[in-house]
């Protein structure tokens, strides 16, 4: 499932925080940018309705947190926006990203140790 904007935005508020209440993770949107109480209410029931949240009633405030992990839904985006900007080569994605950003020496040696590992496991 595809969570959009909105959603990433709070799926990441919970996914750093932990199980919040509505008011918690509008507090944090609200740091960034004008959200207003309803508009991340409604937003949380209906990622709740989609099965990306699960819900704890405890007493009057309810208490959400994430039902997909971080990874699971970054490596979904990804694969997604991977089929559809650059028809499934990865390369490509690689070879765009590092052309058009300045990638530091520890960003580089991260690489060449993550490519000397997939060689390992092939």
């Amino acid at each position: 499932m595809k969570p959009t904007d909105s959603e990433l935005e709070i799926l990441q508020v919970l996914w750093q925080e932990g199980p919040c209440t509505v008011r918690q993770v509008n507090e944090r949107l609200s740091q960034s940018r004008d959200v207003g109480y309803t508009t991340t209410l409604k937003l949380m029931q209906i990622m709740y309705e989609k099965g990306l949240l699960t819900r704890l009633e405890e007493a009057r405030s309810h208490v959400y947190e994430a039902n997909v992990t971080e990874e699971e839904t970054q490596t979904t985006l990804l694969e997604r926006f991977v089929d559809t900007a650059f028809r499934g080569s990865a390369s490509k994605l690689v070879m765009h990203a590092l052309g058009n950003h300045k990638a530091t020496s520890a960003e580089l040696d991260e690489i060449r140790k993550l490519l000397d590992q997939i060689e390992k496991q092939s």
